[in-house]
């Protein structure tokens, strides 16, 4: 047994995965780790219960926002400090693009391409609508992204790893032709967070965010996470303004007043049982580089490929060959993707579908492994040859899909 091997095998034993089930789809909403469920049930039978409102001082609720978001510092190459877990992704995005845009008066250009995930795009155009001043969202195609970098841009948005196809932009060379062109950068790292080593304070990014319910296997609704750059932190002035963000808030000033440091991004009273559970699920992180975590996510997903390729000729790879390219999720395009999703999950193999066409595969090295990448392709290769998911039970669209 390999190294990595032996590694992984330890951390698949940190997870609460259901019988007879091979979860690929931890790219959308990760699986529940032991330490989330005792913690859980600490703070539900212990915490809350037994201290009542003095859980706030007494069981660190109160610094669990920081406590969190330092721990997530540490996952993403960000300083101690820069990162703070609060409210959900869309409204990270508001607060991020917001402060961005009024860093850079003058220029009324948002720059993002046609593979970010929609949210974001329905926050910009929020966010334009309110400022009702001549901003324009621009919209291209990944491929033009960096090329489209020039001085008429106030901020460029964009995602890291394409929701759909797992596309990878390349951060490194888009940040860098931002900074030149005096652009600000905001990345979505939804994707890739947990899944891949991120280098934000080396590559001078501005602000980043994410989610904690994919790979840091926070729970459903997780609170998610935003990063700002170090040097801008105490200079920006937040456009959502709450109690929580402000220097002192248990002065119930009636005057807002930012406090110093990253704090300031947040707003409101925070979802405790949501970061506990989050706080738990990322110390199934201790001992395992995101460098180590890469190196397993590429080789088991070019496994699963070349196990699929072998069975499933009718189904057309849509994500990138060259793993350089590609984020920890492998995506394939079929007609009735949908239906060949719910006959996988009937046979207990769980991926997801995204529109129009899009069978999607997260590969994460923490719980999986070859036997089950193998066992997956197989069980795979027997639906489509058998063509079980061509009946109206499967065909059902479902709320979520």
């Amino acid at each position: 047994m390999t190294d990595l091997n032996r590694l992984f095998a330890a951390t698949k034993q940190a997870f609460d995965l259901p019988k007879g089930v091979i979860y690929l789809d931890g790219n959308s909403l990760g699986p529940m780790t032991h330490a989330s469920r005792a913690r859980l049930v600490d703070e539900m039978d212990n915490q809350w219960s037994q201290k009542l409102i003095r859980g706030w001082n007494e069981s660190g609720w109160y610094h669990l926002s920081q406590t969190v978001g330092d721990k997530i510092a540490a996952l993403i190459g960000a300083p101690k400090g820069t990162v703070t877990t609060a409210d959900n992704t869309s409204i990270n995005v508001h607060k991020v693009l917001s402060a961005a845009l009024a860093m850079n008066p003058g220029r009324k250009v948002i720059l993002s391409d046609s593979g970010n995930f929609p949210t974001d795009l329905y926050v910009a155009q929020g966010v334009i609508a309110g400022l009702d001043d001549g901003y324009e969202l621009k919209v291209v195609t990944p491929e033009q992204v960096f090329d489209a970098i020039d001085e008429s841009v106030a901020v460029v948005m964009i995602t890291q790893v394409d929701y759909c196809t797992g596309r990878l932009h390349d951060m490194a060379s888009i940040t860098e032709r931002a900074r030149v062109k005096g652009v600000k950068t905001i990345w979505d790292l939804c994707h890739s967070a947990g899944a891949m080593a991120i280098q934000l304070d080396d590559l001078k990014v501005d602000f980043a965010v994410g989610c904690g319910y994919k790979y840091f296997n926070g729970g459903p609704g997780a609170p998610a996470f935003l990063y700002v750059r170090e040097q801008h932190i105490n200079n920006i002035q937040p456009v959502l303004t709450g109690w929580m963000g402000h220097e002192s808030p248990f002065s119930f000033d009636r005057q807002y007043t930012p406090m110093q440091g990253i704090g300031r991004m947040r707003v409101g009273t925070p979802s405790v049982l949501g970061l506990a559970s989050l706080d738990a699920a990322l110390d199934v992180w201790q001992g395992v580089t995101m460098q180590q975590v890469r190196a397993r996510s590429i080789e088991l997903s070019e496994l699963f490929m070349d196990e699929v390729a072998k069975r499933c000729p009718e189904l057309e790879l849509a994500s990138p060959t060259d793993a350089s390219q590609r984020g920890s999720q492998v995506s394939y395009r079929f007609h009735e993707g949908y239906a060949v999703v719910q006959a996988l999950i009937d046979q207990g193999v769980v991926g997801d579908f995204r529109m129009p066409n899009i069978v999607r595969f997260g590969i994460t090295p923490l719980y999986l492994d070859e036997a089950d990448i193998i066992k997956a392709a197989e069980i795979i290769g027997d639906v489509m040859t058998n063509k079980r998911w061509d009946c109206d039970k499967f065909k059902a669209v479902q709320a979520v899909t």
